[in-house]
């Protein structure tokens, strides 16, 4: 016989299910009210929806193990319970309690089921506890699994915005750098440069690199790879904001940049790209 066979948590979740359903919410509703993150009637749902797919689930006998097919629906429900609460502010603390305070309510009627049989209540026990264990870490692993996924998406979205590419003029574009430049935030510099040559028609872009702290020879190698690829686009680039210790910086490392027009400052380089577009700056004052 297997461990699960003759429990009568089966019969116990049917038997009491009203009472089940009563004490739990009662329990979760007085917690829930001093945080007051979650409206009593979605609550209520909840625990409802839950117990029903529980029920269920436990008749098919499995009980030792949340991850089998017979407790997929349960799974998906819990799933989208612990994303919903780590959108709404929930802690990881107050999601597993979800599955965690079902524990109390259904011990107690366990213990009246065997009230003649202590071996069977602390089998019963242990399988319930077991079981309702397994379901509340994967309560806490996928809201874990859902912040990461929000922070990623956040983290993708700073990274567009700390890349935005600016039309300074017809035909000239200016890419401001701050901070340091890695693989991944190349990637995404050289992707909306290329499609911003493409939209305008640029003929030149100034790279702007006066907000990099520092320049490495990973630096240096993103920069240049961001020039061969706008150009091959068919815009020239000058590279500005090469101040004096970057200047010391690339010559000791002996980065070859020969072919890239540098300037000190962004005002110069746009200069520069008017002039190269047969264009100049006049002063009204004269």
């Amino acid at each position: 016989m297997g461990l699960s066979d003759g429990s009568k948590i089966p019969s116990v979740v049917e038997k009491y299910e009203a009472e089940l359903l009563a004490d739990w919410t009662q329990a979760l509703m007085a917690d829930n009210a001093s945080k007051g993150l979650l409206k009593e009637a979605d609550l209520r749902e909840e625990c409802r929806e839950f117990l029903s797919l529980l029920r269920t689930a436990v008749h098919h006998g499995n009980l030792t193990s949340a991850q089998s097919s017979e407790w997929r629906y349960v799974r998906e429900m819990l799933n989208s319970i612990s994303r919903t609460r780590s959108q709404k502010g929930f802690t990881p603390s107050d999601t597993a309690k979800f599955i965690f305070s079902f524990k109390q309510p259904l011990f107690a009627r366990l213990r009246l089921e065997h009230a003649d049989a202590p071996n069977a209540l602390v089998e019963d026990t242990w399988l319930a506890t077991t079981l309702i264990d397994q379901l509340g870490l994967l309560t806490i692993e996928a809201y874990q699994k859902s912040r990461e996924e929000v922070i990623l998406r956040q983290q993708e979205e700073l990274m567009e915005l700390s890349t935005p590419v600016v039309k300074l003029w017809n035909g000239i574009l200016a890419l401001p750098i701050i901070g340091t430049l890695d693989s991944t935030r190349t990637q995404v510099m050289m992707e909306s440069l290329l499609q911003k040559i493409v939209e305008t028609g640029s003929e030149v872009a100034i790279i702007d690199i006066t907000g990099v702290p520092t320049v490495d020879t990973l630096t240096a190698q993103h920069l240049l790879k961001t020039v061969t690829a706008a150009r091959l686009m068919g815009a020239d680039c000058i590279i500005s904001g090469i101040r004096p210790q970057i200047a010391q910086t690339i010559v000791y490392l002996g980065v070859d940049l020969a072919d890239v027009v540098t300037k000190a400052s962004l005002a110069d380089a746009f200069v520069m790209a008017l002039k190269r577009l047969g264009l100049k700056i006049s002063d009204r004052s004269n």
